[in-house]
């Protein structure tokens, strides 16, 4: 991939790459969801889901699918299926920060799974075989950065494909995390 270099660290390259924090994510995630599932009137519980999968899906669409896109054989079918998904989960995150539901609750339960099932099944495991692991590190460290800079609300209205989304995620994200700040919206898992 088109990264510059790792600096010179003297010995092999270790770090977490992209494919073990989004597969720590999907998991923590599909918890979240659980636990929703168990309680789908605890707004708390719901917010911080919407906030943990905005931010990942920014990430992914900021640096995972650039990735597959570029490397994988047959990348860019699979990249925009991807993206056309993530909208509709947006979507759904959308209405379900409206109007919370067990129903709602559900579907986005529901879509988390199918997109941890993509990504389990068809992009993690050939990005692996086709990217050599210091272009990985990179990726998951650039990935894990661009979670802190990304919106914690939805907005499927947003470019999803660099370099507008690079640009315009850390802007709408700003006013988002003011919004949380004024509202003491919960928004880290950890925080519950």
């Amino acid at each position: 991939m088109n990264l510059p270099p790792l600096p010179p660290m003297g010995g092999e390259t270790t770090g977490r790459n992209v494919v073990d924090v989004i597969t720590e994510e999907h998991r923590e995630l599909l918890e979240l969801c659980d636990r929703l599932l168990a309680a789908p009137a605890d707004k708390r519980l719901a917010d911080v889901l919407i906030a943990e999968l905005s931010r990942h899906l920014s990430a992914e669409e900021q640096y995972l699918y650039p990735a597959v896109r570029r490397t994988v054989p047959g990348g860019e079918e699979l990249t925009e299926r991807e993206l056309a998904e993530d909208r509709e989960l947006l979507i759904t995150l959308q209405q379900l920060q409206k109007n919370l539901s067990a129903e709602r609750v559900r579907e986005v339960a529901a879509a988390v799974r199918r997109h941890v099932d993509a990504d389990a099944e068809e992009l993690l495991p050939v990005l692996v075989q086709m990217v050599p692991i210091e272009d990985l590190i990179r990726v998951g460290n650039r990935f894990e950065t661009a979670e802190e800079a990304a919106p914690t609300r939805p907005h499927p209205g947003t470019p999803s494909t660099p370099p507008w989304n690079k640009v315009v995620d850390p802007a709408v994200a700003v006013v988002d995390k003011l919004r949380d700040a004024v509202t003491r919206r919960t928004t880290y898992a950890k925080d519950l």
